[in-house]
């Protein structure tokens, strides 16, 4: 296959998924040592949804995901971080963008992280040293575009389909 027909395919893919989550950058996305509020204070803006939507960007979503799982279990920080998102979407009148499986997916990568590599004692060590998880097609390497964007892995987490299969 050429690399213009590769392109033609990829970059549709690549614009597709940039939509997918939103990520306007903020200044602590900028500086990855800044960090504004201290955890805990970051945690309960979000739980109380009183963080700005310009706070919450995509590295916020996974520093959420990072202080829940050293606080508890991988079971109780998905529900935690469900909560959370749930609530602070809802809150700002965008119920609907909530991704299930963006949120299962990503949670079960941080805590693979953890797990192999340590937590790094800090959520700024900790994303330095992880700087994979913010890669923008991350998910795309293991999910085809079609099935992140369907209304079932939005409601409902699903496993990736294996090359050759359909969804059900």
């Amino acid at each position: 296959m050429d690399s213009v027909r590769i392109a033609s395919i990829m970059l549709p893919l690549y614009i597709g998924y940039m939509v997918l989550i939103d990520h306007t950058p903020s200044p602590a996305q900028h500086d990855p040592t800044r960090q504004a509020k201290t955890d805990e204070d970051f945690l309960a803006s979000l739980e109380r949804c009183e963080l700005p939507p310009s706070e919450f960007d995509h590295a916020a979503h996974l520093r959420a995901g990072y202080l829940y799982l050293r606080a508890t279990g991988f079971a109780q920080a998905l529900e935690r971080i469900r909560s959370s998102i749930r609530s602070y979407a809802a809150h700002l009148g965008v119920a609907d963008k909530y991704h299930e499986t963006v949120t299962v997916a990503y949670l079960a990568l941080i805590q693979e992280h953890i797990v192999a590599r340590g937590d790094g004692g800090s959520w700024a060590n900790f994303r330095q040293q992880n700087q994979d998880l913010f890669a923008r097609d991350l998910l795309l390497q293991y999910y085809p575009k079609e099935q992140l964007d369907s209304d079932l892995a939005r409601r409902t987490f699903v496993l990736p389909h294996r090359r050759g299969t359909r969804a059900p």
